[in-house]
């Protein structure tokens, strides 16, 4: 048998955190390594149990779920821990955050809990996970601050121009069976060129993906 997923609950609201184990608890294929109420204590229990997932807050004492992401999976971290984060707020700065600090997907409190289970399971297998409309809200009013100032030429990014347009339908937030039925092509195909794209540009997702877009100015 597989080993369950295992995953470390952080959130300092007591109802949240019970509610959030609760969910998890009950998939044969989940696991609840742990539990904690603020960033630092994730810090702390992540390095000490090695779980495959965190799911954490935004919104924390001691140490807020930015930071405590970035501490735990954002550039020069030697073992990187795949995060989720999950917060109240849908607002353009956390997403943008978040994705910054390391995060490996971003999903509101008020998805239901089936979104929840298939972002943990997502996650834990190496892909992003990234609400297609908290996507396109990076197109808002961070846009701007995610672009260079100068901006740049498609002809700098070493991409072909079928990998270029592929890398504009995730950054519009499509999901590979969506581009497939947008650009008439097979979801394997989609994939190949997901992972060409990666390879290319020497990223490690379809998150990194997406902020790598907007700072080239592909998205308009």
């Amino acid at each position: 048998m597989t080993a369950p997923i295992r995953v470390l609950v952080c959130d300092d609201q007591m109802l949240v955190r019970t509610g959030l184990v609760t969910i998890i608890d009950a998939q044969p294929d989940l696991e609840v390594a742990g539990e904690c109420a603020d960033g630092k204590a994730a810090i702390d229990l992540a390095r000490r149990l090695h779980p495959d997932v965190v799911v954490m807050d935004v919104r924390m004492p001691v140490l807020d779920g930015i930071e405590a992401t970035r501490l735990l999976a954002g550039a020069g971290v030697h073992h990187p821990v795949k995060v989720l984060v999950v917060t109240t707020f849908n607002l353009d700065e956390y997403v943008y955050e978040a994705l910054r600090a390391g995060a490996s997907g971003f999903l509101l409190k008020d998805a239901p809990p089936s979104q929840l289970l298939h972002g943990i399971r997502t996650v834990a297998t190496g892909a992003a996970l990234l609400d297609p409309e908290v996507t396109r809200q990076l197109v808002g009013r961070y846009a701007a601050r995610i672009r260079p100032a100068e901006g740049g030429s498609t002809n700098d990014i070493p991409l072909t121009p079928r990998e270029l347009e592929v890398l504009r339908q995730i950054a519009d937030g499509l999901s590979n069976s969506e581009i497939a039925a947008t650009l008439q092509i097979s979801q394997e195909t989609v994939k190949t060129f997901v992972s060409r794209i990666l390879t290319k540009l020497g990223l490690r997702d379809r998150v990194q993906a997406v902020v790598y877009a907007y700072r080239q100015g592909l998205v308009t």
